[in-house]
């Protein structure tokens, strides 16, 4: 029976790197703004964390979330972000020096024309992950002023494991962030 279930969960794994199906597991909770308060939801997610969050950022401008990272890294969570390097460095808005220099380790993603990705992959690998994707910008316009949606799926381990290793995926191929002097 334990080799049966090595066998199972090592096909799964697989499954995973080759893009495979995954099993449908856990719940998904769907908002879309400007009528839902996607904002909301995700702070609270990012409050839940205890272990890790984490984030690939096209654009990141959101004070709010700016601040419940920041607050999540004060009491003990580890906090690591990837972000597109040119809307970090050409957004007067983005919050990428402050989240830098409240401790976050930030690395620039420049392979691609753009780094477009907007996930939070919170707890990870834990038994009951967060996976946090859609068109949602991290920014106050994301909520405010356009048409988004945001996905939060909770406890699927799987699935958590497949965006956390597409996210280990793309920092190897980043570049450290240093701030401007």
């Amino acid at each position: 029976m334990k080799r049966a279930l090595a066998v199972v969960l090592a096909l799964l794994a697989l499954s995973v790197h080759a893009g495979g199906p995954l099993p449908a597991q856990g719940t998904i909770e769907v908002l879309f703004t400007p009528w839902d308060d996607a904002e909301g939801a995700l702070l609270r997610a990012i409050r839940q964390a205890r272990h890790s969050i984490h984030v690939q950022a096209y654009t990141f401008s959101s004070r709010n979330i700016g601040w419940a990272l920041g607050e999540a890294r004060k009491r003990g969570v580890h906090v690591e972000m990837l972000t597109d390097r040119d809307q970090a460095t050409r957004n007067q808005h983005s919050l990428v020096n402050t989240l830098h220099d409240a401790g976050v380790p930030i690395w620039f993603e420049v392979r691609y024309a753009a780094a477009h990705n907007k996930v939070m992959v919170i707890d990870g690998e834990t038994r009951d992950p967060v996976i946090v994707t859609g068109s949602y910008n991290f920014t106050f316009s994301a909520q405010a002023r356009n048409a988004e949606n945001l996905l939060i799926m909770r406890g699927n381990p799987a699935l958590a494991r497949a965006y956390l290793d597409n996210w280990r995926r793309h920092r190897k191929e980043a570049v450290p962030y240093e701030r401007p002097r």
